[in-house]
C-alpha cells in the first residue's frame, strides 16, 4: 500500500514517501462473539496513546471476524501499549476511568 513513485500526488516539491513504513499490518484478530468489541477497545486504547488504528469487519452471517490495523513504522510502539495495558490488568482500567469521571 505505499505510495506510487510513478504518480506524483503531491502537487509540489515534496517528494514522495515510497517506502513501506505507512503501510497498515494487523495487530489483532479475531472471529469470536465479542470480537468486535475487544476490537473498538483496542483500537481507542492505541488511538488514544497516540497510534493511528484502523478497525476492519468482515460481514456476513455468521460475521466473519475482525481486525485492527496499524501503521507498520508504529507496529512496535503499538504492541508495548498493548503488553503495557494487559499488565496492568482490569484493575488500572476501572482506575482510569474513575479519574476520567473525576476530571469532568
Amino acid at each position: 500500500m505505499a505510495q506510487d513513485p510513478e504518480e506524483d500526488r503531491s502537487g509540489g516539491d515534496d517528494p514522495v514517501d515510497t517506502s513501506h513504513d505507512l503501510d497498515m499490518v494487523m495487530i489483532y484478530n479475531s472471529t469470536t462473539v465479542d470480537s468486535e468489541m475487544e476490537a473498538d477497545m483496542i483500537a481507542g486504547m492505541l488511538e488514544a496513546n497516540g497510534i493511528p488504528a484502523v478497525v476492519w469487519r468482515a460481514t456476513g452471517i455468521p460475521p466473519l471476524g475482525v481486525e485492527v490495523q496499524v501503521p507498520r513504522n508504529r507496529l512496535e510502539d503499538a504492541r508495548r501499549v498493548i503488553a503495557e495495558q494487559e499488565a496492568a490488568g482490569p484493575e488500572a482500567a476501572a482506575e482510569g476511568e474513575a479519574e476520567s469521571e473525576q476530571e469532568r
